[in-house]
Formats: C-alpha cells, sequence, structure tokens
C-alpha cells in the first residue's frame, strides 16, 4: 500500500463509528463485512484513511474466516454451508455465476463451478480458492 498521510482526526472518526477489534462471532463479522461492503460501495476513489480502515477490516475479516475450519465437502455442498453461515440466497451469488441457471446447476451439484467462479466465490467468501475444490 506504499506510506499514505493521513489525518489522524478523520482516521479516528472512522475508527470511532466502526469500533474495529479481533472478531470473535458471527454477528461481529457480519458487522465488520457490511462496514467494509459500505467502502467498497463508494462511488469514488476512498480516501487515504479509508484504504487503511478497508485494509484493517480485510484483514481482521481474514483472521476470522482463517479460524472456521470448513468441512471437506463437495463444492456444492460447501457453498450452501457458506450461505447458509451468512443468510444468503440463491439470488445473492448471481455477480459470482451471471444467471440464475448457472447458479442454480452449480448449486444443486449438476455442474462443478468453473475457475472463474472459483475466484469469484473466494473474492465473495474471503476465502482461499481452496475452499471450493
Amino acid at each position: 500500500m506504499g506510506t499514505l498521510t493521513i489525518s489522524p482526526k478523520v482516521y479516528g472518526g472512522l475508527l470511532s463509528k466502526t469500533l474495529p477489534k479481533v472478531i470473535e462471532t458471527d454477528r461481529e463479522l457480519e458487522h465488520f463485512a457490511d462496514a467494509l461492503e459500505a467502502l467498497d460501495r463508494l462511488d469514488r476513489e476512498l480516501k487515504p484513511e479509508e484504504k487503511l480502515l478497508e485494509a484493517l477490516l480485510s484483514r481482521l475479516i481474514a483472521d476470522y474466516d482463517e479460524k472456521i475450519e470448513l468441512p471437506q465437502l463437495p463444492p456444492h455442498r460447501t457453498i450452501a454451508f457458506l450461505m447458509e453461515q451468512r443468510g444468503l440466497k440463491q439470488a445473492d451469488l448471481l455477480p459470482v455465476f451471471g444467471s440464475r441457471s448457472v447458479a442454480s446447476d452449480v448449486l444443486n451439484g449438476k455442474r462443478e463451478p468453473s475457475k472463474s467462479h472459483i475466484r469469484k466465490l473466494a473474492a465473495f467468501f474471503k476465502l482461499s480458492p481452496g475452499a471450493f475444490f
């Protein structure tokens, strides 16, 4: 990321709104994931302080996800497990699969996810691509 010049006051304000900490529960994970998604949805380039918060939240989420032991399941069952844990519906994965029919086929085990799908799933769930093999 390089050296950024930041305003302690602005960064402190962002931290006081988000209150980042080591994630210990799924509820905290959801809170920080929502905060990270809010930064991603901004229609402008992130300010240096926002970039720092984004990096911090990404690290906290990744650290928490590494603690979760995923069962060894076929890809469609792994996806179903992750969706259930996060309260997601098939429609939430349309950005990953591109169409309802492809999403349906993958989620029902009729079709294996492509390499592109696996990369997108890994980014979407913030996990290693290996979780979907």
